[in-house]
């Protein structure tokens, strides 16, 4: 079977949610609320599916120097995936009830550790719902995996290169916050608001059209075209506040057929840890 590497409809992950080879992942989270995840998904979640929580499973702790959700060690998240029952043979399946926005932090992670075979629920949990197919509530867990990762070193930015990029007008770098946090008018969750200096902003809830589906794949394409314009994939930067949801414009511009973009990981939380770099306004 050709393996899923992008989006996955439900009517096409309703005939395989019992197979052993397949591991659904619910990321479903909520920055302001930690916890509310975790419970929620024990209220109701797709049958077989165990839950990976942002902090603790798809991050490191945060140190003085990094941002809110910095990556963890390859050898450490491969231990976090074989506890989720996944293998290097298995088709992954990631869903939130955000659209995306965080199962889209473990589909790029799985991506980063050489992992292809990974696609996120189009809709999500609440696709799912809507779909009547059957529920499943408390906690499960999947026999444990063997993962031997295979990290892509490229697809990611530190924060030295991006401060070498400053000015560097070869690169387009996109900011994938809203936009009222890009032009720094509000900042709920860091101490410093604006944004890195040169950056573009398309919000990462724009690739949604309605029920937090993503939009089709050529509407997608133009609009990324549009936003990018000569600046070949290989040289666009993604940021966010924490690195996580900037992995959905990764996802959608690879579903679109634009392959080849980096996330910066540390993104703007990680940025702003040193006052002397420089920030922009409006």
């Amino acid at each position: 079977m050709t393996p899923y590497t992008t989006v996955i409809e439900v009517e096409e992950l309703f005939p395989h949610y019992h197979d052993p080879h397949w591991v659904i992942v619910d990321c479903r989270f909520d920055l302001t609320n930690p916890q509310w995840g975790f419970e929620d998904y024990q209220r109701g979640h797709v049958p077989g599916s165990v839950y990976a929580h942002l902090d603790h499973d798809l991050s490191a702790p945060p140190t003085p120097q990094t941002g809110r959700h910095p990556l963890p060690s390859p050898s450490d998240f491969a231990i976090t995936l074989e506890r989720l029952g996944i293998s290097n043979d298995s088709q992954v399946v990631a869903l939130d009830t955000s659209g995306g926005s965080f199962a889209a932090r473990l589909w790029w992670m799985l991506k980063w550790m050489g992992h292809d075979s990974v696609a996120v629920l189009n809709g999500g949990w609440n696709a799912w719902k809507v779909a009547g197919f059957s529920i499943a509530q408390g906690v499960e867990n999947k026999p444990r995996g063997k993962f031997i990762p295979h990290p892509q070193f490229g697809k990611f930015v530190s924060t030295l290169e991006m401060v070498e990029l400053i000015g560097n007008s070869d690169f387009k770098v996109v900011d994938a916050r809203a936009p009222e946090r890009y032009r720094g008018e509000i900042e709920p969750l860091d101490p410093v608001a604006g944004h890195i200096p040169g950056s573009i902003n398309r919000f990462h809830e724009k690739n949604l059209a309605r029920a937090g589906k993503l939009k089709p794949a050529e509407l997608l394409r133009k609009e990324f075209e549009e936003l990018l314009g000569d600046t070949p994939p290989s040289q666009v930067i993604v940021y966010c506040g924490s690195g996580v949801t900037s992995c959905h414009h990764l996802l959608a511009m690879e579903y679109a057929g634009i392959q080849g973009a980096k996330l910066y990981a540390g993104s703007w939380s990680e940025w702003i840890r040193d006052p002397n770099r420089p920030v922009e306004l409006g």
